[in-house]
């Protein structure tokens, strides 16, 4: 039980040594990114309803994709990184693929470029 006080210890001084070092503004970089990933995720998660209910009501999906593009922009403009650039540009491609497809009247589009995307997303944006 000591050992891992002992450890734990370590690890939140490391962190708060880490965070002073590198200043408040790459963690708080950080961890706009975690938020705007998760917003990116409710809204990938709302598309996917809107998808199966898109018989109901289409208009769902297309306020789902302009959810998505709204947390992408911010996303976008807050970093820095290749990998989740990369992730960003694949995730907007495959809003604009699935906003074309619903306009040409496809009422179940296939979602999973944006569903993997927003995945890379998640997995950039994790800290550890």
């Amino acid at each position: 039980m000591k050992r891992r006080r002992t450890i734990a210890l370590a690890v939140a001084t490391a962190a708060a040594v880490t965070t002073l070092l590198t200043g408040c503004g790459a963690l708080d970089k950080a961890m706009d990114c975690v938020k705007t990933a998760d917003a990116i995720a409710t809204s990938v998660g709302k598309l996917q309803q809107a998808v199966s209910n898109a018989s109901n009501d289409v208009t769902q999906i297309e306020e789902s994709l302009n959810s998505i593009s709204t947390e992408l922009g911010n996303l976008k403009n807050t970093t820095d990184n290749a990998d989740l650039s990369k992730a960003v540009d694949d995730l907007t491609k495959g809003v604009e693929s699935v906003r074309t497809a619903v306009k040409n009247g496809d009422t179940t589009p296939d979602i999973a470029p944006i569903t993997d995307a927003a995945a890379e997303i998640g997995k950039v944006c994790t800290p550890g």
